[in-house]
């Protein structure tokens, strides 16, 4: 059953997504002042684009699969880059790149954009489109356990909303 997004969902996403996004900005412009004029119509424009493609979730997110998936990505980050690493420094460049059909269990929105966006930024992999239920997915090597890592960051995205892949 569907949980309906109450206002105080929304009241929460807006100030929320409202300081971070003021956060960034004073980062951006070392904290000077001056820049505030550009600086709200700027954090407003961006607060109501962000409001506007992701609305607040109905589901509340998980603090500690958000956690886990930031270890998960850490590591597969720090072992992608050291596969591609080796790859590229063998003597003689061995590797099959290949374009893999892959099914998704995840359903289609903010955790789906999540997942294609993770595998983009891991080594080695760059999702390419997405038909209906299956991604293709562009791989360096069809030889690496791809889609054993690609299952493991749907479940890692999928415990940030509670889901079950």
């Amino acid at each position: 059953m569907k949980r309906r997004v109450a206002a105080t969902d929304w009241l929460l996403a807006t100030l929320g997504r409202g300081l971070l996004l003021a956060a960034l900005w004073w980062t951006l412009t070392d904290g000077r002042t001056y820049a505030w004029g550009v600086g709200a119509a700027s954090v407003a424009l961006a607060l109501l684009a962000s409001l506007h493609l992701l609305p607040p979730a109905s589901k509340p997110l998980s603090l500690l699969g958000c956690l886990a998936f930031a270890g998960f990505f850490l590591r597969h980050s720090i072992q992608g880059g050291l596969q591609v690493a080796a790859l590229a420094l063998r003597p003689r460049l061995d590797i099959e790149p290949a374009l893999l059909d892959l099914p998704l269990t995840l359903a289609p929105g903010a955790a789906r954009v999540l997942l294609l966006c993770t595998l983009s930024l891991l080594p080695g992999t760059l999702s390419v489109r997405v038909l209906g239920d299956t991604l293709r997915l562009h791989a360096l090597d069809r030889r690496l356990a791809v889609r054993e890592e690609m299952r493991a960051a749907e479940a890692a995205v999928a415990r940030i909303w509670r889901s079950s892949t």
